[in-house]
């Protein structure tokens, strides 16, 4: 019996898979079975093999193949298990050295011409075969891909053909180049082009200083989306840890783009008819959804209210551990999602509310309707609430001086970004309990105006901590171990009891 050893993944969880292949006789023509819980993409792999045999000249014998996907409780989804079982085959054939390929990790899918094509996970099985010392045999487009997982002993080949000459000696396939990472602050956005906004901007910078959820509510034009779409050119670069945890989830997800890791934040806008495993991810392979794919970057929601409410509560939970599990009937998989929420919306249906002259005749009481759309305990989970105020078209060709780039406002955010790496260990954002009473204290003068506008406002004690995170975070960019009143006033300044001028509760 040949056994050979492939890959799955539930999440970002590896599971190691055996290939078993064997060839029995006492029959009077070929029989291919493949068992295992195969499912129907793995079990079509038998016809693509037998045209690959055809293709290389050669047949399977009059006898019985019977390939085994161990463990056999666990369901076994995707084409990669191609390129193990025709190796497996091929080795029962006598034509491919089992004892040398029983030291690789095999994933790939194999044309019916015998070209091996790229799949799914190569960056994340390369680094579970790094960990357990296998070398690994993968696509030759994804060759790497696996090298960003710190592994050399990769055989990459394009086609079966050269893999079976690289181990008959005739041809000898190289290590793939590891291309080396590309500037990740080159970006044609800069927030320099925005013009006025100077609240939102403000709000934008203590957002990607400490990692926190926002939501802008303005008229249409104002400059919403022009502002979250530059949010990732303010935020600090992602670190070698983020580019190999959210490199892996986009390979799994099959977004990982040839040659390359994703180097810059993951900036994921989301339309509002998405559904809700389009949000959360699943399906029958428990895919990852927008959220993962968020993971170190933004997710962004515009037009909030249009949104599904069912989809939008799917957030809350995420939102406070920065993790997702997809229970399906069939599997359980858990994703990272540690992302950064920033959404938008009209203050009303028509989005002119407070305009005499664009407002429709249902104002205000439709604004009250429209907003009540959204949960309380998902605006809760919301640190930062910003009006953001038309600008006029005038205003646009008005030379207003000089804006502040976007290089100078992350210089100032990766400054404060680093006070709490060095702190904490961690950005504030995610900091509760107890972490606060030691890294966010507050003098009894301070706890008083606290407790104080707490009571004032209606706040839970989620949106309490949330306060002393963002007043935190204020006081971490002005370059301040302690936390002052203006950093607390500024703080609450952002969770207003209603929405002022709008007139109706958020």
């Amino acid at each position: 019996m040949i056994c050979l050893k492939s890959i799955i993944f539930h999440g970002i969880d590896a599971t190691p898979i055996d290939v078993q292949v064997q060839l029995s006789s006492g029959l009077s023509k070929p029989e291919f079975n493949i068992i295992g819980l195969a499912d129907r993409a793995v079990k079509e792999s038998a016809e693509r093999i037998r045209n690959v045999l055809s293709a290389l000249n050669l047949s399977l014998p009059p006898k019985r193949l019977t390939v085994n996907l161990s463990p056999a409780d666990v369901e076994k989804t995707g084409s990669h298990f191609d390129l193990p079982i025709l190796c497996g085959i091929l080795c029962a054939l006598g034509v491919l050295p089992s004892d040398e390929l029983e030291k690789y990790l095999i994933l790939g899918e194999v044309g019916l011409n015998g070209a091996i094509v790229k799949t799914d996970a190569v960056l994340p099985a390369s680094v579970w075969a790094t960990s357990n010392g296998l070398g690994i045999i993968c696509p030759g487009d994804q060759g790497t891909e696996a090298r960003w997982a710190g592994h050399t002993n990769i055989i990459a080949p394009f086609h079966i053909v050269q893999l079976i000459n690289h181990f008959k000696g005739t041809q000898v396939l190289p290590v793939p180049e590891l291309v080396s990472v590309s500037d990740t602050t080159s970006t044609p956005l800069d927030m320099a082009e925005v013009h006025g906004q100077s609240a939102a901007k403000r709000a934008l910078e203590i957002a990607a200083a400490g990692g926190h959820a926002m939501l802008m509510v303005g008229p249409p034009g104002s400059g919403k989306t022009m502002l979250a779409s530059r949010l990732p050119t303010i935020m600090p670069p992602l670190t070698p840890a983020e580019i190999l945890e959210t490199s892996t989830i986009y390979s799994i997800a099959g977004q990982l783009k040839s040659n390359g890791l994703m180097t810059v934040r993951p900036f994921r806008s989301v339309h509002h008819t998405s559904s809700p495993v389009a949000l959360a991810g699943g399906g029958s392979d428990a895919r990852p959804g927008e959220i993962s794919l968020a993971h170190n970057g933004v997710l962004f929601l515009d037009e909030l209210p249009e949104f599904n409410r069912a989809t939008l509560e799917i957030l809350r939970q995420p939102m406070e551990s920065g993790r997702i599990l997809i229970s399906r009937a069939r599997c359980n998989a858990t994703y990272p999602a540690r992302f950064q929420l920033i959404a938008a919306m009209n203050p009303c249906p028509c989005g002119h509310l407070g305009n005499a002259a664009l407002s429709c005749s249902r104002a205000p009481r439709c604004a009250e309707a429209y907003q009540n759309k959204i949960s309380g305990p998902l605006l809760d989970r919301i640190d930062l609430h910003v009006d953001v105020d038309a600008v006029k078209p005038w205003e646009m060709t008005t030379d207003d001086g000089p804006r502040e780039t976007s290089a100078e406002i992350r210089a100032r955010v990766v400054a404060a970004r680093s006070r709490q790496i060095a702190r904490q260990g961690r950005i504030n954002a995610t900091l509760d309990g107890a972490e606060l009473e030691r890294f966010a204290p507050l003098t009894p003068e301070l706890t008083t105006f606290l407790n104080a506008a707490a009571e004032k406002m209606g706040m839970s004690a989620r949106g309490y901590n949330r306060i002393k995170r963002l007043a935190r975070t204020i006081a971490d960019l002005r370059g301040s171990s302690d936390i002052e009143m203006s950093d607390l006033a500024e703080a609450l300044s952002y969770r207003p009891i209603n929405r002022g001028k709008y007139g109706v509760k958020l």
